[in-house]
């Protein structure tokens, strides 16, 4: 008899998205999916814009008011953010 190395579909996903190039991108769209679920249902009707370079994550809030208070927010979202997908995507929000 031989032994077969059982592996769970999960895990197999996961190799095959690293083996493609592909788990980047993947996570760096759910990163920007979480805005507003991680911002809130207020800053969400006030974002225009958002998207990622350089493992920075850059938004565009349309309330300067609200752009200030989230702009000081910036390590607090960060952290909520890469929890939101269960790793470190971005290292970085721009308020703008």
């Amino acid at each position: 008899m031989f032994k077969r190395e059982v592996q769970t579909l999960d895990d197999v996903i996961k190799r095959l998205l690293r083996q493609e190039g592909l788990e980047t991108p993947l996570l760096q769209k759910r990163i920007v999916d979480a805005w507003e679920r991680v911002a809130g249902d207020v800053v969400a009707r006030y974002t225009v814009e958002k998207f990622i370079k350089n493992q920075t994550l850059f938004v565009k809030i349309t309330n300067p008011a609200l752009r200030q208070n989230l702009s000081m927010m910036r390590s607090q979202l960060v952290k909520r953010l890469n929890e939101a997908v269960g790793s470190l995507v971005i290292t970085d929000v721009r308020i703008y």
